[in-house]
Parts: structure tokens; sequence; C-alpha cells
């Protein structure tokens, strides 16, 4: 099938788009200028860089933890996994503002080092970021944006040692989950985990560099 979203001629009884990805869940802590503290999931969430480190997150117009970042430039992601799976759908209750979704899902915070927003204790790892600037994800044809993109650069990390092994990091042994589309999640587990190793050079900057300038990376 073939479809154009501004159409909406897909035909279906529900929008398919998010259907065709899975994407991790950014859980983010976020605090206001007054001690408010708000924890929220959001699936349009990802790592964007790691030369500097970065995350970025998008959410519609409205949401406290845009507000409070904002405010505050800070906010804290903590995975969420298989194990807290029902706590994390908790906190994407709409309470009102000021109230606690750590508390309303009985979880327990844990004090960041670097920031103020705390995370979630029971996550086995959480990244601290400073926010880095909000983009409006602006439609190409005009009109308002519904949602903002909120990039911040990470600037230190929480890993529960029980998941570090042989010097790396076991990451499905975290059983992280993931949203696609409807009501639907996947998780991450050992028995689902694969390796490749990429063609020799692929994924090197300086490679691609040399290749752009004519340099030993450029194919023959």
């Amino acid at each position: 099938m073939f479809y154009e979203p501004a159409k909406r001629n897909h035909g279906l009884p529900y929008d398919p788009f998010k259907a065709l990805t899975v994407r991790p869940i950014g859980w983010v802590t976020a605090m206001s200028a007054t001690g408010e503290t708000n924890l929220s999931p959001y699936s349009f969430f990802n790592q964007i860089s790691d030369r500097p480190p970065m995350v970025a997150f998008s959410a519609s117009v409205g949401k406290d933890a845009q507000a409070f970042i904002e405010e505050t430039g800070e906010f804290v992601c903590s995975m969420a996994t298989w194990d807290l799976r029902e706590e994390m759908n908790q906190t994407s209750a709409p309470l009102p503002r000021g109230m606690s979704e750590m508390a309303h899902a009985g979880l327990a915070p844990a004090p960041s080092r670097l920031v103020r927003p705390p995370r979630v204790a029971a996550s086995p790892a959480a990244l601290e970021c400073k926010h880095v600037r909000t983009v409006p994800l602006t439609p190409i044809d005009g009109g308002e944006a519904t949602y903002f993109l909120i990039i911040g650069q990470v600037i230190g990390i929480h890993i529960d040692d029980a998941f570090i092994k042989d010097g790396f990091i076991d990451t499905a042994a975290m059983r992280p989950i993931m949203r696609t589309g409807y009501k639907e999640y996947f998780v991450a587990t050992p028995e689902t985990k694969f390796a490749m190793t990429r063609p020799e050079g692929g994924g090197d900057l300086r490679r691609v560099g040399e290749a752009q300038a004519g340099g030993p990376g450029t194919r023959g």
C-alpha cells in the first residue's frame, strides 16, 4: 500500500505511521523553578549524537516537562524496562501540575549528581542532561507547530554495576522496552540480541573525510 499522511488516505482504522518504527522511551524527569517535579514517558526519543553525547525527545504542546526544562535548563532520562513497565505507564496519567507522578506510580526517587531533577531509583541507567535548545516542529506547508523537539547534552551517566560484564554494558539484560504503534510495545532480551561487524572502515568518520578529500579512504 501507499498513502500520503497529509491526506489520511490509508484506508485503515488507525494511522499506521507510528507502527512503522520501534522507539526507545525517554522517561523524563524535569523540575520547575519552584521545585515541582514531573516524570513522564516520551516515545519520540533517542540518542542523536555521541560527540558530545546528546539526546532528544519531542513533546506535544502544553507538556509540563517542556515548560519545566525551559525554566531550569535540566532534565534526566531514566531507562524504562520490562520490570518497570507498569510504573512507566502510570506516569503517563494526566495528573494536575505539581502532583508527583513518581509517588502516583509508587516509584522512589534517587538524587542526581549534577542536576536538580531526580532519577528513577529502580531504573538500571539514567542520563543527566542540560537543555541545549527547543526546536518547534513546524509543518513544511506552514501552520503552528504541535510538537517541540527538546535537545539535551548528557553531562552525567548512572549505570547499575550489575549490568557491567567484562567491561561492556549488557543492555539486553536490562530488558529495555520500546514503543511502536497503537498500544503495542517491544522488549529487548538476551535471547533476541545479535551482533554484526561493520565492513572495514564503516562508521569511521576519519575514513569518510579521507574519501571525500580523495585520500586513502577513497574507494577505487
